[in-house]
């Protein structure tokens, strides 16, 4: 038996398992999204520790200087 091997596709769909095929422009406001929320999610944590770096040098200043 002769298989036929199809050649690989330049840009390969995204298929679900629902069988829904996303268009380009659909990947690229998937793409743009998850790049914002990335964004967002490094802001929030760069805003935790800078606020947590302020909070242990203010303690810090208060116990004059030493840890224990």
């Amino acid at each position: 038996m002769n298989a036929i091997v199809e050649p690989p596709k330049a840009a390969p769909d995204i298929v679900p398992e629902d069988g829904i095929r996303l268009t380009p422009e659909e990947l690229k406001r998937r793409r743009s999204r998850s790049v914002a929320i990335a964004l967002a999610l490094g802001a929030l944590v760069l805003l935790f520790y800078i606020v947590t770096i302020v909070k242990i040098g203010g303690n810090l200043l208060q116990d004059g200087g030493g840890l224990m």
